[in-house]
Formats: structure tokens, sequence, C-alpha cells
């Protein structure tokens, strides 16, 4: 991972929340929030909240229970706030990898589609156990290989094309870069956490047309960076390019393709 990888700046975080959010993060989302649900905690830390796609969903489910939601990203939090109105939602800005709470400060620890960001993630999961009350449950989710996603696969496989001799791979490099199972469990296992339990889940990801993923991935993730760390001037080609090759595939109207990740559970 580059840092390049973790830059969520700019006119990103609205993007992202715009064209990806309903794509492909909020089917994960109503999923880890039933999966939370089941759970009857009284106090939730959500890690790596991003644009508080997850953030929302478990406000609405679980209105009565407080939730600290953090990230890295200050832009992504801002962006966040703004458009969440939940009075039991507090935002905090964090690294995952040192979370600023004492010893046993909640009874689940959730993350969505944030590990692969985090360079030590041994560390990230040894802070998400000491944060945890005894009994406590550390939920997390992500991205299955690229070629499982089908979507994301078409906008990565056009925009290295267009980029031959120095191709961009942030997509199948971070999110889609950490998806062996049983090196997870071994590094949670590592952090002192039992009962660890993994599930595959596949879903569609529905959007109105082809241009929503292609400007979600390359206007408004870290793919952007790179794009234009190669050639700014052609970020709207590369786009254009983008959205023809998921057209070509999934169609020229509303578009519906897999989307596979994994669902981690572990208990404190």
């Amino acid at each position: 991972m580059t840092e390049t990888d973790k830059t969520f700046a700019g006119s990103i975080p609205a993007l992202y929340d715009r064209h990806l959010g309903p794509m492909i993060f909020e089917p994960y989302a109503l999923d880890m929030t039933e999966r939370v649900a089941r759970l009857a905690p009284k106090r939730i830390l959500e890690i790596a909240a991003g644009t508080g796609i997850v953030t929302r969903a478990l406000a609405r489910r679980l209105p009565a229970v407080p939730i600290v939601a953090t990230d890295l990203n200050q832009p992504m939090l801002d962006h966040a706030s703004a458009h969440t109105s939940a009075g039991t939602i507090t935002w905090r800005q964090a690294d995952a990898q040192a979370l600023p709470f004492a010893d046993g400060s909640f009874d689940v620890v959730i993350c969505q589609f944030g590990v692969m960001f985090f360079p030590d993630k041994a560390a990230a999961f040894r802070e998400a156990k000491r944060v945890l009350a005894p009994g406590g449950h550390f939920l997390f989710s992500v991205w299955d290989r690229i070629e499982e996603n089908e979507a994301t696969d078409l906008v990565s496989r056009a925009v290295a094309s267009l980029f031959p001799n120095d191709p961009p791979g942030f997509l199948p490099r971070t999110p889609h870069g950490y998806h062996d199972l049983t090196a997870i469990g071994a590094v949670l296992k590592h952090a002192g956490f039992s009962g660890i339990h993994s599930e595959t889940v596949p879903k569609r990801g529905r959007a109105s047309s082809a241009r929503d993923p292609a400007i979600g991935f390359c206007q408004g993730s870290p793919l952007r960076n790179e794009i234009e760390a190669r050639d700014k001037s052609r970020l709207d080609e590369v786009t254009d390019a983008a959205a023809e090759a998921v057209a070509k595939r999934l169609g020229r109207g509303p578009i519906d393709g897999k989307i596979q990740a994994h669902v981690v559970a572990a208990a404190r």
C-alpha cells in the first residue's frame, strides 16, 4: 500500500458516497447492521467509518445505542457528520492502530472495508481487542478477490490498459488485497481473539448506469490520485473509458453485477 492509497480528500468523499455507496457499500452495511443487532450491544465503536454508510444504518436499526464512529481521514468524517443527524453518534478522528479509548470501553467493535488500509493490521487487531469489554465482539468485512467483483474489476482493467507502461494498481493492491482468510485468522488469533468465524457473502451491486462505478472509482477513490499522478489532463478520458468497459459487460441502462466480500467475527 502506498501513501496515496490512504488519501481521501477534496471531492473524493462526496463522489465516493454518491456513486459507490449505494452500489457496493450499502448492501453490506445492512448485512453488518443485522449481525451487530443480534449481539444486543450497549456501546459500539466503529473504526474506519468513512462517509458513515454503516454508521447511519446502525443508528436507524439501534436508535438507543451510543455509537462512536472514527476514521483517520478528517474529510471523510466531515462528510459523514454533515449527512447524519442522529444524536447517538459521536464522530472522532482516530488511528485504528492507536485508539484513544480506555480498555474495555465497548461491547462491539466493527469495521466495514477498512482493515485493508491499516499499515499494521496486527496492531489494529490488538487495539480492537483492548477496547472491547470481556465477552465483546469484533466484526469486520474485507473484499474478496477483485475478480469476484464485476464492475470493480472492469474499471481496474480499463484504467490499467490506458497506462500500459505504469498501470495504476490501487484497486487490486489495497481494497482487494487482503482476502486470505487463513492469514487473517492467524493474525486475529495472535492478537488474542477466540471464536474466530468467517463467511463469504456474495451480493449484487446495482447502479443507475455504468458511469456510477466509473466515476466512483476513477474520481471518488484513491485511484484518482494514481491517475492524476500519471496525467491529470486525462481524468475525464479515463473515466469515460472505464464507463464504456462496464457498459459493454453489464449494459447501457441500469447495471447489476456480482460483488463479494468476507465477513469476519471474533470474540474477546
